[in-house]
């Protein structure tokens, strides 16, 4: 393949006709081009486009108001660039920019598509090359491992969506703006299992709505392009949107993402307490996580017990233990659109089933609910995690399980030897972490433990993680573990699961079943008092086993196991793909 150029010059009209005027192709060849701002006031911004008449382009951009604050044009040039390879590597360059984060990437999200054309493979080799040398001219920071491993990639709203994706936020805004012209309430709900990309889909609605309130035209090239028109405009003019995010750690990720897209506001981030102690209310609530928002149950701390009865006297006039987050939520909010994964629910104070059924079932008789399937997170795909879920509940699929491709799924004895894999997968690929059930007391939490211990296991010792927010990103997180805690809601390159004494197998009934009293989270068995309600060995078997299938699904190229009881062991030795 022909090797690219990247000509740049000032942001500036004589500037753009000067260098238009020299050469033929500057007016007449598919190109892509970057606009960037100075690196004060912060944050600087960046745009990149496509266009077969770049001199022109970027003089269309200097007559924009809304485009004043770039100071330089750098086009890149290919004799063997033709439309398709000019959107897609406009589509890698504006996705890499976000993960990259020293830019606010001033672009839509709409027109970005991940079409099939000729040679695509050859021509997406040479966009690391043309990466490489961006980079070299400081238009990012960060390499691209680490770009890609980061939580500003992952959690970007310039994403380019599956078909599946595409139809549900396509159905979703149809909805949505019918609503919005009727006058009446709406829910809707999207439920999907781990990896088919729940919380990706709830930030792109929030960036496409934002881009359809502030449009001057319209993205032809967009799936959504029929939504850009002035009446939809003119319903979004002034509608206040918010992402409820239960997870303290994700939602903090989740603002950092917000804070550098142009379009969004860290403050749209919400926390289910903020959203039922606000004065003022949400025309639309798009909800993540769903099923990790809480009932009346014991919370984190004393404070946060008696916020919930106050919000609750607020809103309903009584301290009714039978409101749910939901309920604050549906009060204080005309729209709102839940994301659902039932089996993700993992302490008792997580809402519970009943409750999750109930919105799907709202959903669903108004015709607004949508199911994703396709996985996005694990190589191994969609059977991968049905047959983990099936094996945990104590049914082996068999089926579900036979063919994972290349997906590396190991089985190990020696839990040292799993910790030395996970070392070595970190310093080929980035993020690879130990993670693990709570079958260990926390002896180690504060500063005044920071050395003690927490897991021993055959001579190796371990500590959980020494952070709760953002533990997977923090120096040192290696060499420690996780728990469901610090890890639900976000992709590993590799994860070393370790499955502890809390889950056992019985060869002689061939069930799984849970020892109470190696569970060590507080919370996670502790009986609700207020609402009468006593958790079983039964009802913890269902939460320990959503924690292992959280945990055994945050692989993207591949999990490592060890499993502390025997028969457990050989009980997925024996209905795994692992090599015996």
């Amino acid at each position: 393949m022909t090797p690219f150029e990247i000509e740049t010059f000032p942001y500036t009209k004589d500037a753009a006709k000067a260098w238009r005027r020299e050469d033929e192709r500057r007016g007449n060849w598919p190109v892509v081009y970057v606009l960037n701002g100075p690196e004060k006031p912060a944050p600087p911004s960046v745009y990149v486009g496509e266009t077969v008449n770049a001199g022109s382009r970027v003089l269309q951009h200097l007559s924009n108001p809304l485009k004043q604050q770039f100071r330089q044009v750098r086009v890149v040039f290919d004799e063997t660039f033709n439309k398709s390879a000019c959107l897609d590597l406009e589509a890698h360059l504006i996705r890499w920019l976000a993960g990259d984060g020293q830019y606010q990437v001033a672009n839509g999200n709409a027109g970005l598509i991940d079409s099939r054309y000729y040679e695509r493979d050859v021509y997406r080799e040479s966009f690391a090359d043309i990466f490489e040398q961006l980079r070299a001219e400081g238009l990012f920071q960060r390499s691209l491992l680490e770009i890609e491993n980061s939580d500003l990639f992952k959690l970007s709203p310039f994403k380019v969506l599956t078909p599946e994706q595409a139809n549900a936020v396509e159905n979703i805004l149809e909805g949505l703006f019918a609503a919005l012209k009727s006058g009446r309430p709406s829910v809707s709900a999207i439920e999907g299992h781990p990896g088919t990309g729940k919380t990706i889909v709830a930030i792109y609605i929030m960036e496409l709505l934002a881009e359809i309130r502030d449009h001057e035209g319209f993205p032809p090239d967009s799936l959504f392009a029929d939504f850009f028109i002035p009446e939809n405009k003119a319903l979004l003019n002034g509608l206040r949107v918010g992402l409820v995010v239960p997870q303290q750690s994700l939602r903090e990720s989740v603002r950092q993402v917000f804070k550098k897209t142009t379009k969004l506001s860290s403050d749209q981030v919400l926390d289910p307490f903020r959203v039922g102690e606000a004065t003022d209310e949400w025309d639309l609530l798009i909800v993540d996580e769903t099923h990790r928002l809480n009932h009346r149950a014991n919370q984190s701390s004393a404070e946060q017990n008696n916020r919930f009865a106050r919000i609750n006297e607020s809103l309903f006039q009584s301290d009714d233990l039978s409101k749910t987050q939901v309920d604050w939520l549906r009060a204080k909010s005309r729209h709102q659109l839940f994301l659902v994964d039932a089996e993700q629910t993992v302490r008792p104070a997580d809402l519970p089933q009943k409750d999750l059924r109930d919105i799907l079932e709202l959903a669903q008789a108004g015709k607004r609910y949508f199911r994703l399937q396709t996985q996005m997170r694990v190589a191994a795909g969609t059977d991968y995690v049905a047959g983990v879920r099936a094996l945990l509940r104590g049914n082996p699929n068999a089926a579900a399980l036979k063919d994972i491709g290349e997906y590396d799924l190991r089985l190990f004895d020696d839990i040292g030897q799993m910790r030395d894999e996970i070392f070595a997968r970190e310093a080929e690929f980035g993020l690879a972490r130990v993670v693990a059930g709570f079958a260990w007391k926390w002896r180690s939490k504060g500063k005044a433990n920071r050395d003690k211990i927490d897991i021993e296991i055959d001579g190796v010792q371990l500590r959980w993680n020494s952070t709760e927010k953002d533990w997977i990103n923090k120096p040192g997180s290696l060499h420690e573990v996780g728990s469901i805690h610090t890890v639900q809601g976000y992709d590993l390159n590799y994860a070393g699961v370790v499955i502890g004494p809390d889950l056992r197998f019985d060869t002689a009934t061939q069930s799984l079943f849970i020892d109470r009293a190696s569970y060590h989270d507080v919370r996670g068995k502790q009986n609700n008092r207020k609402r009468r309600i006593t958790y079983s060995d039964d009802d913890l078997l269902v939460f320990i086993r959503n924690i292992y299938g959280v945990l055994l699904t945050r692989g993207m190229l591949g999990t490592y196991i060890y499993v502390c009881d025997a028969p457990l062991r050989e009980y997925l030795r024996e209905n795994l793909p692992v090599a015996r």
